[in-house]
């Protein structure tokens, strides 16, 4: 999920004690080992060890800075073990919350996935409950528990991780204020978090690694998977095994700043999206006689080199004369077919999900700390983003077209109802990517995929990139089209096609 901030130009998914973040240190000096009250100590466990009635405490030595809480949990979906847990990083500064279900299918050899939501500073428990997690809130009152069974869940096949990332999102949080302000940063943590668990867990040793998300994950992704790629040389290098990474998988991202505008203006005053515009054609104008000025303010302000100044004064422009419109009409940024209700990410689910999460009977369930409320979307996080120009610092296009290189697949897949992170500016942006597979990708065709004898969308793939379109889905393809995206997953994950 994307954030939404006019003034910004932003785009935006068995407790312990009240003190559990509070370190006792075993011996003095830099090498003390941090202790948890109530946490079993382990240097390498298998996960079926894990247990519902206390953390386990798991290191590794080649992350001393890095400790993994998790215990088993009840929570969300019978049929599978889930665990819920921290990863304490900094030396246990910072917490960074995570869910963890196993597949349903066969968790000893199907694949590993981690789902993150954007913002920047949106918890991916917003994933879990209204997109692709094995449950889904229940609205209708008619479960005992508060959730209800998700058949189109991403776990059908593969073992899913729901990472609250930065600090300061979800239940993850810092002890003494510390904060995580750009995409680099945060890679680092994911890093540790994916490394720390793979090697602790061997059972999980080798499996394929996809990193999945959508809105602000067009950032995000593409760095995370860039440093993952570049450390597990480092990792080769000291007799460490890497992670097996294999794909990205993106969806309704920010990935190319530069092709935002001239797809918003499609999707409002062209047919991209509905077949009649439904903007007034003296605003079309308006915005058609802007957007070559808003274009070119872009790419030498922000895209041919960056200037801070200048380039807030760009989307400042642009937003001026090609959103305001669209804002006023009271549409819903993230589903042009339907108006925004106020409330969080104009979504009434996300408030309701932010009450779930902070019932005391689910805290204690999910073991989280009693001391920090959950939220849904963090304002000082997608501040600290925007303070340091994230969303423009990193033409994050260039970290597809090397991962490319690097064989790692990709998978782009956008809603056509989404106006925040549109599948026309993500088309734009997929079509102009400079890779070694350009020209195949240019000349392949476009064609229909369906899902039950029915037309989902369309697709086009050259090599190791794929684009796909879902019809009628607004910015959350999964919650809008559920059994389509997790189709279009599974024949991903089974190299198959569309």
């Amino acid at each position: 999920m994307l954030w939404t901030a006019p003034i910004w130009s932003l785009l935006t998914g068995g407790v312990l004690g009240h003190n559990q973040h509070v370190f006792t240190l075993a011996s003095t000096g830099a090498d003390a080992s941090p202790i948890i009250p109530g946490a079993n100590l382990a240097t390498a466990a298998n996960l079926s060890a894990v247990n519902a009635d206390a953390y386990s405490l798991l290191m590794h030595p080649s992350f001393p800075g890095h400790r993994m809480r998790i215990k088993k949990s009840a929570f969300c979906d019978p049929t599978v073990n889930a665990y819920t847990g921290y990863l304490d990083v900094d030396y246990g500064a910072k917490h960074m919350f995570f869910y963890f279900f196993e597949s349903r299918r066969d968790p000893t050899k199907d694949d590993v996935m981690m789902w993150i939501n954007g913002g920047p500073g949106c918890s991916s428990a917003s994933g879990l409950l209204m997109e692709l997690g094995p449950c889904s809130l229940d609205l209708e009152e008619i479960s005992s528990n508060g959730t209800v069974w998700n058949p189109y869940s991403w776990n059908t096949e593969a073992n899913v991780f729901f990472l609250d990332q930065p600090v300061g999102v979800g239940f993850s949080y810092a002890d003494y204020e510390e904060t995580v302000e750009t995409t680099e940063g945060a890679a680092k943590n994911v890093h540790a978090f994916i490394s720390l668990f793979f090697d602790t867990f061997p059972e999980f040793v080798g499996r394929r690694l996809h990193l999945s998300g959508e809105s602000y994950a067009g950032r995000y992704l593409p760095a995370f998977a860039s440093y993952i790629v570049d450390q597990n040389e480092l990792a080769v290098a000291q007799g460490r095994r890497p992670a097996n990474l294999t794909s990205v998988i993106i969806g309704n991202g920010i990935t190319d700043i530069s092709t935002l505008y001239p797809g918003r203006y499609e999707v409002e005053c062209g047919t991209a999206a509905l077949e009649v515009p439904f903007q007034k054609i003296s605003t079309c104008v308006r915005m058609k006689i802007a957007l070559p000025r808003c274009q070119d303010a872009i790419k030498r302000n922000c895209v041919e080199q960056l200037d801070m100044m200048n380039c807030d004064a760009a989307f400042s422009f642009c937003d001026a004369e090609l959103s305001t419109a669209y804002w006023e009409s009271g549409r819903n940024v993230y589903d042009i077919s339907t108006t925004c209700e106020e409330n969080v990410m104009c979504s009434k689910k996300n408030t309701l999900i932010k009450e779930y999460l902070d019932r005391p009977d689910i805290r204690q369930l999910l073991g989280v700390d009693p001391l920090f409320n959950f939220t849904v979307c963090s304002h000082d996080v997608g501040l600290g983003f925007h303070s340091h120009s994230d969303m423009r610092r990193v033409p994050s296009q260039h970290h597809v077209a090397a991962l490319l290189e690097r064989s790692i697949r990709v998978l782009i897949y956008a809603g056509t109802y989404d106006w925040q992170c549109n599948w026309v500016a993500n088309k734009l942006w997929v079509d102009n990517l400079d890779w070694t597979g350009k020209a195949a990708y240019a000349v392949a065709e476009w064609h229909d995929w369906h899902v039950d004898g029915k037309k989902a969308g369309e697709t086009k793939s050259a090599g190791l990139l794929r684009f796909v379109t879902v019809r009628g889905a607004g910015h959350m393809v999964p919650h809008d089209k559920p059994a389509e995206s997790q189709a279009m997953v599974s024949r991903w994950l089974a190299h198959q096609e569309l």
